[in-house]
């Protein structure tokens, strides 16, 4: 197995403890390079919670030299830049090589409470993975994986996170001209499941084998025994993206783009791109523009993490042993578990999001049950939930702030005197449910037209008040703010967001 020796740097202004294990793998596993210069950058936002964490003074990287390494314009000592190789499923379809076209790892560094993440620059330039692409990231889309990816984490859901976000200076040709940027942002790791598929399609078994000893090593030594690492990694994987489904699935977030390059083997969400939280409940809701076909509609995505996890247990066939057919039926029986393992996630989140404490016969039903009355009646799926945690067990108090959620009132007049019923059975006062309630429902999350404002007022205005608003606001997504009512509130018909956009 791998192991992490710990390397520091000698005193300079900006102080960064690299300790560099993925540079340590051969060279058939990354290309070395150097980010390319920005013409004049400026920090936007800096992180200074996540910044501290990493033992490094946020006052630093607001010098000129902090921003010089924020937007790649110079690499810190002990950094050893390089851009990562790994394959993929785009949409269910085969690419060979993929790797990153537009990010550079920077190094790694060991925070103040132990956990080793990836540093690394989003828009760096190109590598010798862009094929066609110039490397480069505009604003709108940096200023949005700023927002859901730091939402998400105040959300409890598992997460790669901004570090900070820079303007370069510099425009990027889209569609037309947009202002550039680029984002820092940290991973407990960016191995992905075609990191594997790079490798397994072109036979390198030594590479495989690297790998897998290298991701034990990182992200699960408890969890893999000496006699069985292999089919310990699978399992652990397997039961790690169960647990982060199901809490997508549990916030209403739609990732977009699924593909088994966008899949993090460390169990966090990655690569925000077309990425939305539901307003208006419906299963078969897309967001992303690209997703012609729905394959990664809210309703499949459970189901495309399982087929995800298929290929990357596919890769580890060769290190399960010699006798291919025990191999594949040991790694089926391994992969067989997800769909339970997820089961148990999400009905254990829908019971605490309706108040539930105790385990009983009928209760998936129930939440369904309203699940199918929110969609025939276009209900919002964060305020159904959050107002919801208002009502008292025995009727008294109007239930109005929720029915008026549903075109057909009387649909949840129907379902909520047999979730009364159900309540009578537990053995807790309306206080402590209500309370247990709003830990779970969100008052608040980036719903799609706040995001837009944010980044419009950015691009077009230059103005980052709103999107500073909005990050406060989302830091404490389970806690209602005074003067915040706006940011809880679903859209109005002109302020919908039918599509969302990746920004390569």
């Amino acid at each position: 197995m791998a192991d992490f020796p710990q390397t520091t740097m000698s005193d300079n202004s900006v102080r960064i403890d690299f300790a560099n294990t993925y540079a340590r793998l051969p060279e058939r596993f990354f290309a070395r390079l150097d980010p390319t210069p920005v013409s004049f950058p400026q920090l936007i936002k800096l992180n200074n919670g996540l910044v501290e964490n990493l033992g490094i003074h946020p006052n630093h990287l607001r010098t000129v030299e902090g921003v010089q390494i924020l937007s790649g314009n110079q690499v810190p000592e002990g950094a050893e830049p390089l851009s990562m190789a790994y394959a993929g499923h785009q949409f269910g379809n085969w690419v060979p090589q993929l790797g990153d076209g537009r990010a550079i790892l920077l190094g790694e560094v060991i925070g103040r409470d132990g956990i080793r993440r990836d540093l690394q620059l989003k828009g760096a330039g190109r590598t010798p993975f862009s094929r066609m692409g110039d490397g480069r990231s505009v604003l709108g889309p940096v200023l949005r994986e700023y927002v859901v990816s730091e939402a998400m984490h105040s959300l409890g859901v598992p997460t790669t996170r901004a570090l900070g976000a820079i303007s370069t200076g510099d425009k990027v040709k889209r569609e037309r001209l947009f202002p550039g940027a680029i984002l820092a942002r940290v991973a407990r790791s960016h191995v992905r499941v075609g990191t594997f598929q790079f490798f397994a399609a072109r036979q390198d078994k030594d590479a495989l084998r690297l790998l897998a000893d290298y991701v034990i090593a990182r992200h699960f030594p408890e969890e893999c025994p000496q006699s069985r690492p292999y089919h310990g990694l699978l399992k652990a994987v397997v039961k790690r993206q169960a647990k982060l489904l199901a809490r997508w699935q549990l916030v209403g977030f739609i990732h977009g783009v699924m593909n088994t390059d966008n899949t993090s083997v460390s169990g966090e969400t990655i690569d925000y791109g077309p990425c939305a939280f539901m307003d208006s409940y419906h299963p078969e809701t897309v967001y992303s523009s690209i997703d012609e076909t729905g394959r990664y509609a809210y309703r499949n995505q459970p189901g495309i993490a399982y087929w995800n996890l298929g290929c990357f247990a596919q890769t580890l066939i060769p290190l399960f042993g010699e006798d291919v057919d025990v191999a594949i039926s040991q790694a089926e029986e391994i992969l067989g578990n997800y769909p339970a393992l997820f089961e148990k996630v999400y009905l254990s989140g829908l019971r605490s999001k309706i108040g539930l404490l105790k385990e009983r016969g009928g209760d998936r039903e129930l939440v369904q049950d309203l699940l199918d009355r929110m969609a025939k009646n276009a209900a919002d799926y964060t305020l159904t939930f959050r107002r919801l945690s208002d009502l008292t067990g025995p009727r008294s108090g109007s239930d109005e702030p929720v029915r008026s959620l549903f075109k057909n009132p009387s649909d949840f007049d129907n379902w909520v005197s047999r979730w009364r019923h159900r309540l009578a059975m537990e053995n807790i006062n309306d206080v402590q449910r209500q309370a247990a309630m709003k830990l779970v429902n969100p008052a608040y999350i980036p719903r799609n037209h706040l995001v837009e404002e944010a980044i419009n007022a950015a691009t077009i205005g230059e103005d980052f008040s709103y999107f500073d608003k909005l990050l406060t606001v989302l830091s404490s997504p389970y806690q209602e703010l005074p003067g915040s009512e706006k940011f809880a509130a679903p859209p109005r018909p002109d302020e919908v967001v039918l599509a969302t956009y990746c920004g390569t």
